[in-house]
């Protein structure tokens, strides 16, 4: 099991960025993919045809996405924690993801640089 940790400057606000993140109509806006997704601690989340698929831990509005990401049996919960913090440029996303199996790491590092993360900031440029 591996962690992931990394910040990305997105050209929103912390409040844009949090509905981008959690509004599932704004989601499919910047992913072009159907998403389910709900602030409501304990409900699940599907992105990306079931390609990211877990249930919602926490939410703090305009600063805190607290999520658990399912990667079939494993022993440890895979919790990602997302913060967004005001900055000069827009927002600093402060992005931690715990516990990723080792077989699936270079993927989920991937994506979060290009098709979350990268792709959000492309939206709001």
């Amino acid at each position: 099991m591996k962690d992931f940790k990394k910040y990305y400057i997105i050209p929103a606000t912390p409040e844009e960025v949090y509905i981008a993140l959690t509004n599932p109509v704004t989601i499919e806006l910047w992913t072009g993919e159907k998403a389910e997704m709900s602030t409501l601690p304990g409900s699940e989340f599907s992105l990306w045809e079931d390609s990211i698929v877990g249930k919602n831990l926490d939410f703090t509005e305009g600063k805190k996405i607290m999520q658990q990401w399912y990667f079939g049996d494993q022993e440890q919960d895979s919790i990602v924690t997302i913060l967004l913090h005001p900055h000069k440029q827009g927002t600093s996303v402060e992005l931690k993801h715990t516990n990723i199996p080792d077989d699936d790491y270079d993927g989920i590092v991937e994506g979060w640089n290009e098709a979350y993360f990268g792709a959000l900031a492309e939206f709001y440029q």
